[in-house]
């Protein structure tokens, strides 16, 4: 099964970049990985990049093993980036803040399966047919305000508060991440986004959607919503990082759904 990637990740307003990401193939395993770091003195920046860093030599162990990319070994691969990341806090006082958030997608090409596990409100969207079949739940206090039914969905992104969130990696205590519990089938057509909060911040999901029928290839599409980003954000946007997979043929598969 064919899979097209393509990766962005920009400054926007701010003086320095805390995202990272990374991609990873084994035979006919593949795995694609995003963060957004937080914390003074460069801990944004050092936070994201372990993070990545440590997902990525995690899974070649992993692939090494025989273990399957299911959604409980993700999990298990973000706990190693979590221990990575403290690990580095504790021999380095001025990183002792910093903090990251992570989404990692798993693929096993042969089986046509996927997987992916999550923490924070860096998020994964598969889309499929002109709808969202998969959209990952922010660790965020928003978040827990849609599911006490207090704030309808459409009010996130202008949300004051909806940059606090509950968890992220680099935490001691406390700690959540959220993983898929069953395999998910992929089908041809089906175009996977990992993004962080810059990203989607400015993106509803119909976008995103739309921008899919009319991309030639997932760089393209990636292109296109940054260009719709750029008009809607503000002078001092975050830094956004997006990491989009395809599956065969995505947007040939979308227009054909309309």
């Amino acid at each position: 099964m064919q899979l097209q990637t393509a990766n962005v990740s920009e400054v926007g307003g701010r003086s320095r970049n805390e995202d990272a990401y990374g991609q990873w193939r084994h035979a006919a395993l593949f795995a694609s990985v995003v963060a957004d770091g937080a914390g003074g003195h460069g801990g944004g920046d050092a936070a994201s990049r372990i993070a990545v860093d440590s997902v990525l030599a995690e899974l070649t162990r992993v692939a090494a093993t025989g273990i399957a990319l299911s959604g409980p070994n993700l999990l298990r691969v973000l706990l190693r980036a979590n221990d990575a990341i403290i690990d580095a806090q504790e021999h380095d006082p001025e990183l002792a803040q910093m903090r990251s958030t992570a989404v990692l997608l798993g693929i096993d090409a042969a089986a046509g399966v996927a997987a992916w596990a999550h923490c924070g409100d860096t998020r994964l969207y598969c889309f499929r047919r002109g709808a969202t079949v998969v959209q990952t739940q922010d660790h965020s206090l928003v978040q827990s305000m849609i599911d006490a039914n207090l704030l309808d969905t459409r009010d996130v992104r202008g949300h004051p508060r909806r940059n606090v969130l509950f968890s992220a990696l680099g935490t001691a205590e406390d700690l959540s991440i959220a993983a898929s519990d069953e395999p998910f089938f992929i089908a041809d057509g089906d175009a996977f986004l990992l993004c962080t909060d810059g990203f989607w911040e400015y993106l509803d999901e119909s976008m995103m959607i739309d921008e899919i029928g009319r991309a030639q290839t997932p760089a393209e599409w990636l292109d296109r919503m940054v260009a719709r980003l750029r008009e809607a954000a503000r002078p001092n946007q975050d830094n956004f990082t997006a990491s989009a997979v395809w599956v065969g043929d995505a947007m040939r598969t979308v227009r054909m759904s309309y």
